[in-house]
């Protein structure tokens, strides 16, 4: 056995192993205080590059998300109006009906006349109102024209002038998204009675507005542009109350589709975290383990060091 004073490798192999005793006690220690396995992109920087574009995307579906509940609240605003002109054309075709009443004398027809051209105007205001400052519904065409109104849109360059878009994925304007037609309402209330067919909107909303055809707007900005009861045959009345039931229709189906949009983007939201966690969640149980074990080396490191500092001093006794 060869005793030396300058060289203590005994000591100094304890102390190689006392550092990184520390050094892995302290790991464990970070990773169970963060509750994240990847404390430093030393750790695992592979994991580290996945995670970072995961947390992107899980952010960019919380915003797709709360477009897509924005867009539904539109269209939920959008619905309560044309529901409630659904209500006014109701009530303009119950007036019809009462003014049609031989018992009903010159007054009463006035009375009932004054209240029809009211819903008139009313209706055009209910046509402005916007949601956020965005409107609700549209008087023109995508090309700046009157926009003329479809019943059912066979195609999708028809029934869907002024649309806005809502991107339903992590991929923004690059990924899918949902048309949400500004609704023509206007137009919808527009009927040409030569032959029932929906007619474009025009600021002159008075009889015979399309050059001599019979043209009957619903909506008027002003009381001296509003039609009569007498001028409207019921068969007008019904076609815009079918205009509007269709806009109502076509305002669902979006609705509907934007609500299942909705529910697969929490679900891929929450498929995305899941797969973060299994990446940078620490694993309580094992780092736990691995701490105690650490805890303990570190403990016997220290003590094997400093038996180790003692050796040298067999040393004195040969001198002595």
């Amino acid at each position: 056995m060869t005793i030396q004073i300058n060289t203590n490798s005994t000591a100094a192999a304890a102390s190689l192993h006392l550092n990184r005793n520390s050094q892995a006690l302290q790991k464990s220690l970070k990773r169970l205080a963060s509750g994240s396995r990847i404390v430093h992109p030393a750790d695992d920087s592979g994991g580290l590059a996945v995670s970072m574009k995961l947390k992107s995307s899980v952010s960019r579906l919380s915003g797709a998300y709360n477009n897509v509940q924005n867009g539904i609240s539109f269209l939920e605003v959008q619905d309560g109006v044309l529901s409630a002109a659904g209500r006014i054309m109701d009530r303009m075709i119950e007036l019809k009906g009462m003014s049609q009443d031989m018992l009903k004398n010159e007054f009463d027809n006035a009375t009932y006349n004054n209240e029809f051209q009211e819903l008139q105007v009313q209706l055009y205001d209910m046509s402005q109102q916007t949601f956020n400052g965005v409107s609700l519904f549209a008087e023109f065409a995508n090309g700046g024209t009157n926009g003329v109104f479809h019943a059912i849109p066979t195609d999708a360059s028809r029934g869907f002038d002024n649309s806005v878009s809502i991107f339903v994925s992590a991929d923004g304007s690059t990924g899918a998204k949902v048309s949400i037609g500004k609704a023509l309402l206007l137009s919808a209330l527009t009927i040409d009675a030569s032959d029932l067919k929906s007619s474009i909107f025009q600021s002159t909303n008075v009889n015979n507005t399309g050059g001599g055809s019979d043209v009957y707007s619903f909506a008027s900005t002003n009381l001296s542009g509003a039609m009569d009861l007498a001028d409207i045959s019921v068969g007008v009345f019904n076609k815009a109350l079918e205009n509007i039931a269709a806009l109502r229709a076509r305002n669902g189906g979006t609705m509907s589709r934007l609500s299942f949009a909705a529910e697969n983007i929490s679900t891929q939201k929450s498929n995305m975290e899941a797969a973060l966690g299994r990446i940078v969640d620490v694993d309580v149980a094992a780092e736990s383990t691995r701490l105690a074990r650490n805890n303990v080396l570190l403990q016997a490191s220290a003590a094997m060091l400093a038996q180790a500092n003692t050796n040298p001093e067999i040393a004195l006794m040969l001198i002595r």
